[in-house]
């Protein structure tokens, strides 16, 4: 066996028939489906790296995913997750800009920045000038406003019950990873931090900037800690500035990514919640535990 085809569906929005399990099958000249959730995902065995537009042309349009893996060492040891559009469903720094009364003008230039059409660093800055005179409890205010991916506390919890270790890494504010990394259980957290005065936003974000770059070094400096290969780490996200991590790591998902990130990843996962990342490493449903 030389490698697995993942098929997750959307379980919101549909369900793995027999009729379209066959059908992938058939396109790839797989073996027979092993079944790892029902009417949501199975394994299907290749012998070789499958033609992934034969794949997409035989899911017909479904709120299917289909992933290759490579069978041996499926279960990674180390997960290196983006916080915002990947383990929240929204942008944080959005978020706040439009309690501030400055959404759209934000989300504009945060849109370029994820699809690589600014340098990250130099869009964080300017976004964050923007906010100058924002009083701090609008970081309040935007974190009630703010909702977790499905799937994101069961991926944590069901990684760390296996022994790997689980880290947040995001180009976003400590504020709000934080709190995210202790709502959904991940081990640890890195970002950059709002510098704030007299109860204000000072419109500055604090040097050095976690960007693409840091994110890499967090993947490979937690990989040595760990005592782990690159090869049994995972690494999820949606923009261009996680492309790099996505690369390096032995298995790298981008997440309901932007046209850049998704035309350059490994795998990808268009439609199923972050319980597909879980499939993918050979869990099933039984395997899953529900989180905090």
């Amino acid at each position: 066996m030389h490698t697995i085809l993942t098929v997750v569906a959307n379980r919101a929005a549909t369900a793995l028939t027999p009729g379209l399990i066959h059908r992938v099958r058939d396109a790839v000249r797989g073996g027979m489906p092993i079944e790892l959730s029902a009417g949501e995902a199975v394994d299907i065995p290749l012998t070789a790296f499958p033609d992934m537009a034969l794949v997409r042309a035989a899911l017909e349009g479904e709120a299917v995913d289909a992933i290759p893996v490579r069978p041996r060492g499926r279960r990674k040891a180390l997960l290196i997750a983006d916080m915002d559009s990947t383990i929240v469903t929204g942008e944080t720094l959005d978020e706040l800009a439009a309690i501030a009364g400055l959404g759209a003008k934000i989300a504009a230039i945060t849109a370029r920045a994820m699809n690589g059409e600014l340098d990250f660093k130099d869009a964080l800055r300017e976004r964050v000038g923007m906010l100058k005179g924002v009083s701090v409890d609008a970081l309040a205010q935007t974190w009630e406003r703010i909702q977790l991916t499905p799937g994101a506390t069961e991926l944590v919890a069901t990684m760390r019950a296996r022994g790997a270790l689980t880290a947040l890494v995001s180009g976003g504010f400590t504020f709000f990873t934080g709190r995210v990394a202790e709502r959904v259980g991940f081990d640890l957290h890195r970002s950059n931090e709002l510098l704030h005065a007299d109860g204000a936003l000072l419109g500055l974000v604090r040097e050095p900037i976690l960007d693409r770059t840091a994110k890499l070094d967090a993947l490979r400096d937690l990989a040595a800690e760990r005592g782990v290969q690159l090869k049994a780490t995972l690494a999820v996200g949606d923009g261009a500035n996680d492309l790099d991590m996505l690369r390096e790591a032995g298995l790298g998902i981008a997440f309901h990514a932007k046209l850049i990130v998704a035309a350059e990843a490994k795998a990808r996962v268009d439609h199923a919640d972050l319980r597909a990342l879980l499939f993918a490493q050979g869990y099933r449903a039984a395997d899953i535990v529900a989180g905090i």
